[in-house]
């Protein structure tokens, strides 16, 4: 999975908007949505939100965990744990991109929200990277990784089962009374 597919996952959250317009309830596959009345609260998936933002056709209400005091507290907890702790929604990057492209002018403090989210991000990463580089030096067969995020996991997947290959392609050459034949198939 590539990190396009993971933001077309999180698409899917739903976040509050504010519409201008009247429009009765929409029948959609993946559920109904509305009705929609100018100036009352209606929740609506992520992409529909954008949507619907970038025709001026409402303001978006920021999830309740983007708030910088809120961000600023998770970002330093997670610097004071060794583990990973508990991201507010398992979509909070993907989330924080979408939301500050397409309706800064909606969420107030979006730069520093962007640079919190982005020192978690950091940190978080860090972590993982520290993690995966303990895991293959120990040569451990698995590992438990709690809290992480589908886009954290996606950006060092790839790499980590690389290594890991490579690993045991190393191992199962040096083994010592084997046949020295290549099991690549």
């Amino acid at each position: 999975m590539d990190p396009a597919e993971a933001e077309f996952l999180a698409e899917k959250e739903l976040v509050t908007v504010i519409p201008n317009f009247s429009l009765d309830r929409i029948y959609l596959i993946g559920g109904d949505l509305g009705p929609f009345n100018p100036g009352l609260p209606v929740e609506v998936p992520l992409w529909l939100a954008v949507n619907l933002k970038q025709r001026q056709k409402c303001r978006l209400i920021p999830p309740e965990w983007m708030d910088a005091e809120k961000l600023e507290e998770i970002r330093d907890q997670e610097r004071k744990e060794d583990t990973f702790t508990p991201m507010p929604n398992p979509y909070y990057m993907e989330l924080t991109k979408l939301l500050l492209n397409y309706a800064s002018d909606s969420i107030p403090k979006a730069d520093e929200i962007r640079t919190l989210v982005k020192d978690t991000w950091d940190t978080r990463i860090a972590k993982l990277r520290l993690s995966a580089d303990s895991f293959v030096r120990q040569q451990e067969a698995h590992a438990k990784l709690d809290n992480l995020t589908l886009m954290e996991i996606n950006t060092t997947g790839t790499f980590l089962t690389q290594a890991l290959d490579h690993m045991y392609k190393l191992r199962t050459n040096l083994q010592p009374g084997e046949s020295a034949q290549s099991q690549d198939f």
